[in-house]
């Protein structure tokens, strides 16, 4: 089986921006995930070069069109690295060989009676760098770039692309799956409902010389979207390349909505009139908004991906895009949605999991796989839920519902996380009696964090090298060999690993040394107010009694634990992370009681309201409630399920 993935050209009249880092991310995430289900697989991108816009752009730059192209298309090329998307090829079709490649092609079509010249009067929007119709204004505007079409009438050469209307009607109906997701099967069939008029394909050298010669009529250059295309076979060596027909039999595209005409209507018509059968299937995404604004220069909210590589890393920003956007629908970029992700999913789920586990198998099992026991229910189910999140996840990666194939890996986090909790590895180690539990606890933790960074190389290929290389597993690992339970082997030496995500203030976006303090919740109003005589008074000043109004001057709230770690240079202090249901740091003298790993995932009560103090360095923003008898200390706790945050009273 094999695989051939596009994207589009990326167009040279701007720097690459977030709605093409997430073209190139998914492209990229799909090539490894079928690679990993053991398929040969090609992944081309590029840049288009040619047209108008182009031209204007390096104007405004005093650069010719070539420099400039030249320039912008660098910086396509060195921005993929740092997101790691690795194509097998990239384009330009300012290249002899995919310019030699289109000629032969117009001469193919207008030989074949399907290329004819003629005169048009019509509306040209210059953003689109094409001819608009009636239908297609939004009160007499352009409905992308929003400016008025300007009249034109020129001779130009026209693709009889109507003839082919109802074949392309009748392939799109006999093939679901040609365009996906089926919104835009159904937008490409109504659009389709009407006849459909032929395409101008070239513009006289008298307004723009910067295009392929047509190879018939050296007066005309080649429209930029029947030259952009083309890119697609040029790639794969068309015509005479060995490999050209398998490859291209296996052909996916995936572009963003503003282009779904071109690619459904212009593409596959064009690929009849070459006597070739249009590409496999067709995937559209929609668009990125920036704080639920559409991206634009002219407002300057504009992302590049660059800038969020330096700030966030390379697979936070992978799995924000893929997390964050279903596939096919619009989504916002935000970086406080990113921050939010990053030390939720990433930081607190995935990396406090992988770091306690490991700290226990340290601990508890001198950094080697121990040999488990029989398994009791809580193992097996948190077993199955692994199987079940493999098969997931291929399911949800083949239909390109990321978002959902990365769902399904985090409910394996999420059990990973309460399975720790349900099971308390500590508390097992301190009985000589129960060390078979207790391995078999480990094993199926190291086990089920295998599986997760199986499932997570499509994704975030850089953690998931990190996780493998500490469980001591090859890495990458194929799904079909290697998805099933029971591979880690017993004896297998585990490597101590830095945390795998730091935590970032939700303000600067970086990691802090220690969070402001924030403004806590009010209080409650008093439902009973006590009345106190002055006599009363006196005696409970002398019993050292407070009286009710002092009581709710304390704010005590449950607080979850989401992550822990040693003071340094202190054996009695923890800095805690808790929710309550703000996420604020408290630093609380249980070190020689609890250890870090215990603490995460616990509800304890806290004092909210204590004023901030710093303790070695580090500011503590509350207090962790505790009972001490004699040489033990025992954290207060809550007997049932209560939300973090919740009032003690």
């Amino acid at each position: 089986m094999s695989l051939y993935v596009t994207t589009p050209i990326f167009y040279v009249n701007a720097q690459p921006h977030l709605g093409h880092a997430y073209t190139a991310v998914i492209a990229d995430a799909a090539c490894r995930f079928r690679r990993l289900e053991g398929e040969e697989v090609r992944f081309q991108t590029g840049t288009d070069e040619h047209g108008e816009k182009v031209v204007e752009a390096a104007e405004r730059e005093s650069l010719s069109p070539k420099e400039y192209a030249d320039r912008i298309s660098a910086l396509f090329r060195a921005a993929w690295p740092g997101l790691a998307i690795a194509p097998d090829h990239f384009i330009r079709t300012t290249e002899p060989a995919h310019i030699k490649t289109v000629q032969v092609i117009l001469q193919q079509v207008h030989d074949r009676g399907d290329i004819y010249f003629s005169e048009y009067s019509g509306l040209y929007c210059k953003g689109c760098e094409r001819f608009l119709t009636e239908k297609e204004l939004v009160d007499g505007l352009c409905p992308d770039h929003q400016t008025p079409p300007q009249p034109v009438t020129e001779q130009n050469y026209f693709f009889r692309m109507g003839k082919y209307q109802q074949w392309l009607i009748d392939h799109i109906k006999a093939n679901p799956d040609f365009i996906t997701p089926e919104r835009y099967r159904n937008e490409v069939l109504s659009f389709l409902a009407e006849p459909l008029e032929d395409l101008c394909i070239s513009r006289p050298t008298s307004r723009l010389t910067w295009g392929i010669p047509l190879p018939f009529d050296d007066r005309f250059v080649t429209y930029v979207w029947f030259d952009a295309l083309i890119n697609y076979l040029t790639g794969i060596g068309y015509p005479d390349a060995p490999d050209f027909g398998r490859r291209w039999r296996a052909a996916e595209h995936i572009i963003a909505k503003d282009i779904l005409k071109p690619h459904a209507i212009y593409w596959p018509t064009m690929l009849k009139a070459m006597g070739l059968e249009p590409y496999r299937r067709l995937h559209v995404h929609g668009y990125w908004n920036v704080n639920d604004t559409k991206m634009s220069k002219s407002i300057g909210n504009v992302v590049r991906p660059a800038e969020l590589v330096d700030a966030f890393g390379t697979d936070t920003v992978r799995y924000f895009l893929m997390r964050e956007m279903a596939f096919g629908l619009d989504a916002s970029f935000s970086a406080e949605a990113l921050v939010a992700r990053q030390n939720s999913d990433l930081a607190n789920d995935l990396g406090n999991l992988f770091s306690r586990s490991l700290t226990m198998v340290g601990k508890f099992a001198d950094f080697k796989v121990p040999v488990p026991g029989a398994a009791g229910d809580a193992d097996r189910e948190l077993a199955a839920a692994a199987l079940r999140m493999v098969a997931e996840f291929r399911d949800q990666m083949h239909q390109f519902a990321f978002h959902r194939a990365l769902q399904a890996v985090w409910e394996v986090v999420g059990r990973a996380n309460r399975y720790i909790v349900e099971n308390a590895p500590w508390e097992l180690a301190k009985d000589p009696a129960n060390s078979e539990r207790l391995a078999t606890v480990l094993y199926h933790l190291l086990e089920s964090l295998r599986l997760v960074a199986l499932c997570l190389q499509p994704i975030m290929p850089e953690t998931a090298a990190k996780m493998a290389a500490a469980l001591g597993v090859a890495s990458p690992a194929g799904l079909t060999d290697h998805g099933r339970w029971g591979l880690l082997a017993a004896g297998t030496a585990i490597t101590p690993c830095p945390a795998l995500f730091p935590r970032l203030d939700k303000q600067t976006g970086r990691a802090p040394a220690a969070a402001p303090a924030k403004e806590l919740p009010a209080k409650a109003a008093q439902a009973a107010k006590q009345e106190e005589t002055p006599a009363a008074a006196d005696a409970a000043d002398a019993a050292g009694l407070i009286g009710f109004d002092d009581f709710q001057k304390l704010d005590l709230r449950v607080a979850e634990v989401v992550a822990a770690e040693r003071v340094k240079k202190s054996d009695r202090l923890l800095k805690l992370t808790v929710k309550a249901p703000e996420e604020r740091t408290i630093v609380a003298g249980i070190a020689e009681h609890y250890q870090p790993e215990e603490m995460v995932g616990r509800r304890v009560i806290i004092v909210a309201n204590l004023k901030p103090a710093k303790l070695m360095g580090v500011t503590s923003q509350g207090m962790v409630l505790a009972a001490k008898d004699g040489k033990a200390l025992v954290l207060s706790a809550v007997s049932g399920p209560v939300a973090a945050g919740a009032k003690v009273s």
